[in-house]
């Protein structure tokens, strides 16, 4: 359950923070049940496989938001308001699934992960800004 919950939490963390983690005795997706762990990769086929995930999931994420800048305003906003719900409601359901000294824990958690986002984003905006400016 509890692996479960970590697990859970840091999906929902940007993936970038996921690729950057060592590898060493790391299990980032259920240990030996993880379909690359029955593998028995070696590190560099296990980097390599990294970079390619890393690669789809930005590729995803572009092709994504080449389709929602064409959204109207209004649907963009109402669908970052419904994500925005969903996701506190999850948040709030896993919550009261803990023990109040793990839901400190958790709060504790996400309160990290929700700074690490705001200087994400910010990074993100001034790097934004510098590319307008060359």
């Amino acid at each position: 359950m509890r692996k479960t919950l970590i697990a859970v939490l840091f999906a929902s963390t940007l993936p970038a923070i996921a690729m950057a983690m060592p590898d060493a005795g790391q299990r980032h997706h259920g240990g030996k049940h993880a379909p690359f762990e029955q593998l028995d990769l070696t590190k560099e086929q296990k980097s390599e496989m990294r970079n390619l995930m890393g690669e789809q999931m930005k590729s995803r994420r572009e092709i994504t938001q080449r389709y929602l800048d064409k959204l109207p305003e209004s649907e963009r906003k109402a669908m970052q308001d419904e994500l925005k719900s969903s996701k506190e409601n999850t948040h709030k359901q896993m919550r009261e699934l803990l023990k109040p000294e793990q839901q400190k824990k958790f709060d504790e958690l996400h309160e990290k992960m929700e700074a690490k986002r705001a200087e994400r984003a910010e990074f993100e905006q001034w790097k934004a800004e510098r590319d307008q400016k060359s």
